[in-house]
């Protein structure tokens, strides 16, 4: 099935972008791929997205340059904020990006208005998310209402429409979508930290995180890791 409407999908090069993506394609959108080169730590990811964006048959991907290590304030994007390594902890972690999903989502949106998309795509997960409040359903909620306050379209009666279908999943429920809609899994990039030779560091939140998706889904891990990641 193919609509005349295509979808703007953020695609970061990791594995819920991917799947979210892959759903996107399954509703049957073509797919406007966007993905945010930031100055980024683990920049590695980009190559990830171009990858994504391929196998998916985007019909367009724009990977964007805008420097947030100029701001710095994250582990992500300042060099000399160490990436933790000791599990997932209860508190925001120093790997949240000052309003990164705010800008990420901002920046989609206006793609969104010029192609006459009215469908985003986000591979956002509440739960296994690692406690980033950029990542909540009332975040979403909130910026779908600022969209049509803030856009021609929405002012005019086309409400833009905010997609986040990974919203509710474990991260064991994302491996068994992909693995349900036939992707090549392996194609995606989920660490912080990047580890010589191009691995998985295998101990970041991340990797943790991604590597208990796939033994809980029953689902063989394609990550080449540095360390096997222990429990989060």
């Amino acid at each position: 099935m193919t609509t005349q409407t295509p979808a703007v999908a953020l695609i970061s090069g990791g594995l819920d972008s991917m799947v979210s993506a892959a759903l996107a394609r399954e509703a049957g959108h073509p797919l406007l791929a966007l993905s945010i080169d930031y100055n980024q730590r683990h920049h590695i990811e980009l190559a990830a997205a171009r990858r994504v964006a391929r196998a998916l048959g985007a019909t367009r991907h724009i990977v964007l340059p805008i420097d947030l290590s100029a701001f710095g304030g994250s582990a992500l994007t300042d060099e000399a904020i160490a990436v933790p390594k000791d599990g997932v902890g209860s508190d925001i972690p120093v790997t949240y990006v000052p309003a990164r999903n705010t800008i990420f989502l901002s920046l989609a949106l206006g793609w969104a208005e010029a192609a006459g998309a009215r469908d985003l795509y986000l591979g956002i997960n509440a739960l296994d998310y690692s406690g980033y409040p950029d990542c909540r359903p009332e975040f979403i909620a909130a910026f779908e209402q600022l969209a049509d306050l803030a856009t021609k379209a929405g002012v005019e009666g086309q409400p833009f429409r905010f997609r986040a279908p990974l919203q509710h999943m474990t991260k064991a429920d994302i491996v068994r979508e992909g693995a349900r809609l036939g992707l090549d899994m392996g194609l995606s990039w989920s660490c912080y930290d990047p580890a010589p030779g191009a691995q998985h560091c295998g101990l970041c939140d991340s990797c943790r995180l991604r590597h208990k998706g796939f033994e809980e889904a029953g689902v063989a891990d394609p990550t080449v890791y540095a360390v096997t990641p222990p429990a989060p």
